[in-house]
């Protein structure tokens, strides 16, 4: 059973939440160790952000920020400090066990390979031929789009990375894009993303 760390000082909010998660096969935990953490930002104390922070320092377990905080700068921090999703209260049950379980799936089958690449997500790096390269996350997002799908329009990337959260135009993309060949050029994999013209990339 996957356990998901609350963090929310509104009790009431605490106990539907809890309930919620209960009601769908998940553990409510009060600490680490965990699968998941659903995060408030307005705390007494210490805020959610730096938790956050904190947290990120030795787990790399999905978090997601639920809360009232809900201008841009704030949602933007949410990333800057290592969140996975930012949720605004208040929220829809469905919704936000949609987002927990998409989370947990891509928490569950850490490792994609193909042609001799191995990716690894959960510490974002790619090895090939016994070398290692670490990779951002835009980076880790196309690469494992790239090795699921093979062949990729420039349209399904960019909207893969939205839906993980990570703000990308057309331009960024190609940036992206070149900046991965170069890694994996240096480990040796030359020539493994190809340019489709007119529709996108594939290995």
């Amino acid at each position: 059973m996957d356990r998901i760390f609350i963090v929310e000082d509104d009790q009431s909010i605490k106990n539907e939440l809890a309930d919620l998660l209960r009601a769908n096969g998940y553990q409510p935990v009060e600490q680490p160790p965990c699968e998941l953490a659903l995060l408030d930002v307005n705390l007494p104390g210490e805020n959610g952000f730096e938790i956050c922070r904190k947290l990120r320092q030795h787990s790399d377990v999905p978090v997601i920020f639920l809360t009232a905080r809900d201008t841009a700068e704030d949602e933007i921090l949410g990333f800057g400090v290592g969140a996975d999703d930012y949720i605004r209260k208040p929220y829809h049950s469905s919704v936000l066990l949609a987002r927990i379980e998409r989370l947990l799936k891509r928490k569950s089958n850490p490792v994609l390979s193909v042609q001799d690449l191995k990716l690894h997500l959960c510490d974002m790096t790619v090895e090939y031929g016994g070398k290692t390269a670490q990779l951002t996350r835009n980076e880790t997002r196309i690469l494992a789009c790239l090795m699921q799908k093979q062949l990729c329009t420039r349209t399904e990337i960019i909207e893969d990375l939205w839906n993980n959260s990570l703000y990308v135009d057309e331009n960024t993309l190609y940036v992206n894009i070149n900046r991965l060949r170069e890694k994996l050029k240096q480990l040796g994999a030359h020539d493994y993303i190809h340019t489709v013209r007119g529709v996108g990339y594939r290995l």
